[in-house]
């Protein structure tokens, strides 16, 4: 009896340090949800680096379905099966989707088209380029920077024709392409859709671009976060 009793005991406390072992290789976990819209490419390039500021902390892509319906889910759930995301945003999108962002740099707003389009021939575009064009950009109020940019071309260039969406996915992308129109775009996306060129654009018109993260997040995530800072100069 005694012999049992002894092996229940360390039995039992086996249990609970292969518990604390599993709880530890999950907190150590860093979560990267990606999609089309959402590259983690960024953080691939980094990764190396930040191992370094981060050692024992391991890298989990985990992809997700780009939908209206799963981005404002995930987005109001960071922390709980995916830590961060990387993309644009700024306040406005923050406060909208209850969650956090951690800007990495400012993306120049550029335009993508369809490599038949009459555009894509050009390495750069002027705002005139754009006159006759349907500009296809998100509706008002989904971004103060965008709205910036469509309250410009309203006021100072007319010829140019706006067309308002709801969602960036590859729908949007395949609109672009299909209607031979000119899609609001970021560089980050340059591999959406192999049949669009996205080019900049002569004006200055920017969008922040990071991490989406909770707006309280674990002690891991918090350590990735002050690592990917310290890397990309945006501690200072």
């Amino acid at each position: 009896m005694a012999q049992d009793a002894k092996y229940i005991i360390q039995y039992c406390k086996d249990s609970v340090t292969r518990a604390k072992n599993v709880m530890k290789k999950s907190e150590d976990i860093i979560r990267i949800g990606t999609s089309s819209m959402t590259p983690a490419q960024v953080l691939v390039d980094l990764w190396p680096k930040l191992q370094e500021e981060c050692p024992g902390v391991k890298f989990q892509l985990v992809p997700f379905d780009n939908t209206p319906e799963s981005a404002r889910e995930i987005l109001a759930n960071l922390g709980q099966n995916i830590d961060v995301i990387a993309g644009i945003f700024d306040e406005t999108m923050l406060n909208l989707r209850r969650c956090a962002g951690l800007e990495i740099s400012r993306e120049p707003i550029c335009a993508a088209v369809s490599i038949h389009h009459r555009l894509a021939g050009k390495d750069r575009l002027t705002v005139q380029d754009l006159y006759g064009e349907k500009f296809m950009m998100m509706r008002r109020e989904w971004s103060h920077y965008v709205d910036l940019l469509r309250d410009d071309l309203w006021k100072n260039h007319p010829k140019i024709q706006i067309v308002d969406f709801d969602f960036y996915d590859v729908n949007a992308f395949n609109q672009c392409e299909n209607n031979d129109c000119v899609l609001m775009a970021v560089p980050k996306w340059q591999y959406v859709h192999p049949l669009l060129k996205i080019l900049p654009v002569d004006w200055s018109y920017t969008i922040p671009y990071g991490l989406l993260h909770s707006p309280d997040p674990s002690p891991v995530v918090k350590q990735f976060l002050r690592a990917v800072q310290k890397e990309t100069g945006r501690d200072k």
